[in-house]
């Protein structure tokens, strides 16, 4: 972490009256956002918009979890009126996910605030570039409300998603962790899309590539309900793997995707057998919980809960496929994988690690060591692939690599 720089980052909605007053003045605008869509005084983006004099808050456009993070994960929604200023809310998560020319007819121009972590398969870069995408069809601008990556903009960590393994939770060629913000995500796609929007970002101000989210002085919130702190956010993009099994992630508990178990696994067992590794920043340690809801809903489980005792030697999907393969390796004939949800469709954790390779090697031990091998080389790829659509510069020793 960097220290000393605490207080001083201005996210993009920190800078959105400023930049609105000679980019949109007299547009009908739509804004997309959750409740992470706040500046560093704690007003809404929402708020923001709707008192620009220059400028008509004209819709607001819903993500997964709702426009206020009301719903849970999966939980599909349709259309609504904000009770508060009387304009409409389209819902980009129930029947219709991909904006139709018909969603965009009420502004001239789309807005994206949103908090994302930089992974993959969290959904709101999906939706963001269905967005983008909608826009450059109906040939209407759309601007990005930078915001930082929690976790920094200098590590990433591989593999890369194939084509034809592309939803909801992974819509791009990108490695899980991109250690990009959401800005420079959207120029990468952007700038390899058949039809490109016209697109702006509005950029961060006192923000280095070194610095997590902690450092930034920006108020935290929730990005979804189980995502709460930044624990969780440091453990999410390796052991979220487990939502494709039939262990629970910790879902239902006070310590989402920090936990996971259940009933049959001997929690003792199996943080030993891990624990022998020797995996590098991490520590697991037996944990007994009871999901109030999602997989295993009231019954007791038994697993391990993911410590991180060093963040920057920490690699969270290695270190997830380990312990995926040490389950499979010690409770073969109580392990699963989550089927297709619909015929026709593959297995979830296929769309979310964005192959198959996962579920068809991952039990073997040469199968392991090549996963490892060869996603530690795409990510390394990715840098270079990246490097022409960083909006900031890195730092240390990632700067001279």
């Amino acid at each position: 972490m960097t220290k000393g720089k605490q207080g001083q980052v201005r996210s993009g909605a920190d800078q959105l009256p400023e930049w609105a007053a000679s980019h949109l003045n007299g547009k009908r605008i739509g804004l997309l956002t959750n409740p992470t869509g706040i500046n560093r005084e704690f007003v809404s983006t929402i708020d923001v918009c709707a008192s620009i004099p220059s400028v008509t808050l004209a819709a607001l456009y819903a993500c997964e979890h709702g426009i206020r993070g009301e719903r849970q994960a999966g939980v599909l929604f349709e259309d609504e009126t904000d009770p508060r200023l009387g304009i409409p809310v389209i819902s980009l998560y129930g029947k219709i996910k991909k904006p139709t020319p018909e969603m965009l007819e009420p502004v001239d121009v789309v807005l994206f605030d949103i908090q994302d972590l930089g992974v993959r398969f969290y959904t709101y870069m999906t939706t963001m570039l269905y967005m983008m995408e909608a826009c450059a069809a109906a040939g209407k601008p759309f601007v990005v409300l930078d915001r930082p990556n929690p976790l920094g903009g200098e590590v990433v960590e591989g593999g890369l998603l194939v084509a034809g393994f592309e939803s909801m939770v992974g819509s791009w060629t990108v490695p899980f962790r991109t250690g990009l913000t959401i800005g420079e995500f959207a120029r990468y796609v952007n700038d390899r899309q058949e039809r490109r929007c016209d697109l702006h970002v509005v950029p961060l101000s006192g923000w280095s590539r070194d610095m997590e989210y902690p450092d930034t002085g920006l108020p935290w919130l929730m990005p979804s309900p189980n995502m709460p702190t930044m624990d969780t956010v440091r453990v999410y993009s390796g052991n979220c793997l487990f939502e494709g099994t039939n262990l629970s992630e910790g879902r239902g508990t006070t310590k989402p995707f920090e936990q996971i178990g259940a009933p049959w696994i001997d929690g003792d067992e199996l943080s030993r057998e891990v624990n022998a590794l020797g995996l590098p920043g991490v520590h697991f340690h037996p944990v007994t919980f009871t999901p109030m809801f999602s997989k295993h809903q009231g019954a007791l489980c038994n697993g391990v809960h993911t410590f991180v005792t060093d963040p920057e030697a920490y690699k969270p999907l290695e270190s997830a496929l380990h312990l995926l393969h040490t389950v499979i390796r010690m409770y073969g004939d109580k392990f699963e994988w989550i089927p297709p949800f619909k015929e026709g469709r593959k297995n979830f954790i296929d769309y979310l690690t964005g192959s198959d390779r996962v579920r068809t090697t991952l039990h073997e031990e040469a199968g392991l060591r090549q996963l490892v091998h060869d996603w530690a080389a795409e990510a390394e790829a990715w840098k270079q692939e990246r490097a022409p659509y960083l909006l900031y510069p890195m730092t240390g020793s990632e700067a001279s690599r």
